[in-house]
């Protein structure tokens, strides 16, 4: 199993946590912030970039790492997640053929299309460093029918981004370390035979790493944790596994024990928002309930003098007490949301280190 992950933009140590910055930012905290936190990678989703600024804008800003000042490694998702779910939740807004997708976002004159072809043409130009195929998700529980035809989708659009993303390396020379790499989504439901025949699939095609497809939890959240064991086993173990979406730190270390190496979600950074920040119980270790969630607005830390966390570096548990934090949740002064982020994506990255230890 590969321990690191060598991209344009810098290596990144297995397991990692990437914070979304879904539409070019981590809200509420800046590059630099992130840099003094450790990150190592960011995700950006193609879908809200191609929206919001639009993708002239971000090649006119010099790409994804000088528009947003990041110059570590970028992990670009396709779009597929987002656009089949406004299409799922408001047939209206756009259609799904094995073409690719049209949508009209709401509010929108506007029809965009999305194909194998333009979700590769625009992560290139983004200077993504991980560039995701586009895939057609489904819901877990979603019948057999559809499973299949999602499948049979999934791995002819893989084909199509394989062969584009040949075609525009060797047309902008790209290769050795400027080259980067190409992950293929493993999608099938909750369908054990479909899951079996996209993975085979994929791997036949060729990629440099794969991810879990489709929702990782069940309608009552809790982690897929039989089907994501099975889609660890069904990808050979030297190639990088992403959990796509998974980002509670229970779930994520679940995941990690089972082979992953790779997460992402904007669950750390909501929460943080919100006022749930993530506590260790412990100075080391993942052994019995070794986290817990604080929720620093209630009244009980009014008058609190201690830090988050005594086992956190961060600057929020440094130098504020959890009293000034609920002060300024009270407040909903913006300083809250920067030192609550700046928090929870530190615990994110101290849960690495605690992972790789425990995984040896």
């Amino acid at each position: 199993m590969k321990n690191t992950l060598q991209l344009p933009h810098g290596e990144i140590d297995f397991p990692v946590f990437l914070p979304d910055a879904t539409r070019g930012v981590v809200r509420a905290v800046s590059a630099s912030d992130l840099e003094t936190l450790g990150t190592q990678a960011l995700v950006m989703n193609t879908f809200h970039l191609m929206l919001k600024p639009g993708s002239s804008t971000v090649g006119v800003l010099g790409g994804l790492h000088q528009m947003s000042g990041w110059k570590r490694p970028i992990m670009t998702d396709s779009g597929g997640f987002q656009a089949y779910s406004l299409i799922r939740e408001n047939p209206k807004q756009g259609s799904l053929t094995n073409k690719g997708l049209v949508f009209r976002p709401a509010g929108s004159q506007r029809k965009y299309q999305l194909t194998p072809e333009k979700a590769i043409q625009l992560q290139l130009s983004f200077g993504a460093d991980v560039v995701v195929c586009l895939d057609d998700c489904t819901h877990v529980d979603d019948d057999p029918q559809t499973q299949a035809v999602a499948v049979d989708r999934t791995i002819a659009w893989a084909v199509r981004c394989r062969a584009e993303f040949d075609r525009l390396a060797h047309e902008r020379g790209l290769d050795g370390i400027t080259l980067p790499k190409l992950f293929a989504v493993v999608q099938g439901g909750g369908d054990t035979t479909q899951r079996r025949r996209c993975a085979d699939a994929l791997l036949e095609i060729g990629f440099d790493g794969y991810g879990y497809g489709g929702w990782p939890l069940d309608a009552d959240y809790n982690l897929l944790e039989e089907m994501l064991g099975y889609v660890r086993e069904l990808i050979p173990q030297e190639y990088p596994l992403h959990a796509l979406g998974v980002g509670h730190p229970e779930s994520v270390a679940a995941c990690a024990r089972m082979g992953y190496q790779m997460f992402d979600s904007a669950l750390p950074t909501r929460d943080a928002r919100r006022g749930r920040l993530y506590t260790f119980t412990s100075p080391e270790g993942l052994a019995g309930n070794w986290f817990r969630f604080q929720y620093i607005y209630d009244d009980d830390y009014i008058r609190d003098p201690k830090p988050i966390s005594e086992f956190c570096d961060c600057e929020a548990c440094t130098r504020f007490s959890r009293g000034y934090l609920n002060h300024l949740f009270k407040l909903h002064d913006h300083l809250f949301f920067r030192l609550a982020t700046i928090h929870n994506l530190r615990f994110m990255r101290l849960l690495e280190d605690r992972m790789r230890a425990a995984n040896g």
